[in-house]
């Protein structure tokens, strides 16, 4: 006869970042794009600003 391990649901999932997180990333982009010439990184970082925008629209 062979003990069957129960099997036990993954704990619930939590955010890896915050709310203040993304603000504050997207504020460390936003110094970076305005010190950057490199047209091609200035893209990826206008495109990241933007992404991380959708979660956290800027309140000004």
């Amino acid at each position: 006869m062979t003990e069957e391990t129960p099997k036990t649901e993954p704990g619930r999932a939590r955010a890896l970042l915050s709310t203040a997180d993304f603000r504050l990333l997207r504020a460390a982009l936003a110094s970076h794009a305005r010190a950057t010439e490199d047209r091609e990184e200035l893209a990826k970082i206008n495109a990241l600003h933007h992404r991380l925008g959708t979660y956290v629209p800027d309140a000004e």
